[in-house]
């Protein structure tokens, strides 16, 4: 763990190049009436490839190198991120993950990114990783469908204890292509999250790795989070090297990790969630993980892995026709 890293300073040196290169990017930048600025990477605005990379660059605080790759789903090519990150447990858990809702009057998003460290947002989780960031700057990016308003910018600004005008706010909807990489791009955080669900102590995360398919757009914003969530549930990959005391259970961990170990596998999410009447609560939650871990162990030298990717149901999400 690196407490000398800010992960707002590094977001807000990756967001002020977006904003550089915002016409090359297919971006719009404006700025609300509070001082806050906000770039739409795909709301209003056409985003793309350009646009999602920066996204996932500020989700994790700009500490991972990222690629765009092709990924293999069986005969079929399509796009793919990879992922590789030095300081994983600071830039998946104290920043990318999207763990603040942001509800103001009718508006609501998902907020990630760097500005969730200084909301400390669950404050248990940064007390957990011995985290805590501090910045007169908030980034912040937000999974919508719509711009956020002066008053969401304030609301932010409040928890974060910056003035508005330090406000800086990237928006995609699930339904973009930017929003779509920037969640395959979270593959790594996935797995580190499902591990701290069972109990691991995550901050023996040293370096963790990942690689993904994206997905095409396949309709509305329900939709596109079905074959968004399918990509990590079905092929995402992920490998992580700990430095653990024990290597049996460091085994036992590994087992239950992947996505196939929940009672809902096997069919694309949106058939579950539907299923479930749209209830998040009603879906298991062993479903969000990768498809595959591997765990390389610096102490005992040992490596294990555990799960399969499964092409044939992502496929089935993308609605992949052959002409």
């Amino acid at each position: 763990m690196n407490p000398m890293v800010s992960v707002n300073k590094y977001g807000y040196r990756a967001f002020n190049e977006m904003v550089d290169n915002a016409e090359e990017l297919h971006v719009e930048v404006s700025e609300l009436k509070n001082g806050a600025t906000v770039v739409d990477a795909g709301v209003k605005a056409a985003g793309g490839y350009g646009a999602g990379m920066y996204l996932s660059r500020l989700c994790l605080a700009d500490l991972a190198d990222l690629q765009y790759i092709p990924y293999q789903l069986n005969e079929h090519t399509v796009a793919g991120i990879q992922v590789a990150i030095d300081d994983p447990v600071i830039a998946c858990m104290a920043s990318q993950y999207a763990g603040w809702r942001i509800v103001v009057g009718k508006y609501f998003a998902m907020g990630s990114g760097p500005a969730r460290a200084l909301s400390l947002d669950p404050k248990e989780l940064y007390e957990e990783i011995g985290y805590k960031d501090s910045s007169d700057k908030a980034v912040i990016v937000l999974e919508s469908g719509e711009l956020p308003s002066e008053e969401v910018a304030d609301k932010i600004a409040e928890k974060c204890g910056v003035d508005p005008k330090e406000v800086y706010i990237a928006v995609a909807p699930t339904s973009s292509i930017a929003g779509s990489v920037q969640i395959s791009a979270r593959i790594v955080e996935t797995g580190i999250h499902k591990m701290h669900d069972l109990g691991f102590d995550i901050t023996s995360i040293k370096h963790g790795f990942g690689i993904i398919p994206i997905s095409p757009i396949v309709g509305d914003d329900t939709k596109c989070m079905g074959s968004t969530n399918d990509c990590i549930i079905y092929c995402g990959k992920t490998y992580y090297t700990v430095d653990y005391p024990d290597i049996d259970e460091l085994t036992d961990y590994v087992k239950k990790v992947p996505s196939e170990t929940s009672r809902d596998y096997g069919k694309p999410f949106y058939d579950t969630f539907k299923a479930a009447g749209f209830d998040f609560f009603k879906v298991d939650g062993a479903m969000f993980a990768p498809a595959e871990i591997t765990v390389n162990d610096l102490r005992s030298k040992k490596t294990i892995t555990s799960g399969t990717a499964n092409p044939h149901v992502l496929l089935q999400s993308f609605g992949l026709t052959k002409v």
